[in-house]
């Protein structure tokens, strides 16, 4: 059998100590990277998601300017309409309707 001293198991007990602790840190920097990646993952899912919610909504936009155009033969007039653009109201406009050069 495999008699063990004192010095011997302090010894034994300091490297498992050490051995513990290096585990230690290497978990917390495998765990931070898993959840760096994880993180990343779900803040990009998120941007996507509102780009694409965006996208969705600036088409009905596009569509509520196709039908505020009003045709009387040769001369179109485009009347205002406000979208919304990530929760911010936008007016468009007529393009056409001169600018005030300054």
């Amino acid at each position: 059998m495999f008699a063990v001293t004192l010095e011997s198991a302090k010894t034994i007990a300091v490297a498992v100590v050490v051995i513990f602790i290096a585990g230690a840190f290497l978990a917390a920097w495998i765990m931070k990277t898993i959840v760096q990646k994880v993180a990343t993952v779900l803040v990009l899912a998120l941007l996507a998601f509102a780009v694409s919610s965006q996208r969705t909504s600036l088409q009905e936009c596009a569509d509520r300017v196709q039908d505020n155009i009003e045709k009387d033969r040769m001369t179109i007039t485009v009347t205002e309409t406000d979208c919304s653009f990530f929760g911010t109201t936008i007016t468009v406009k007529d393009p056409r309707v001169d600018v005030d050069p300054a």
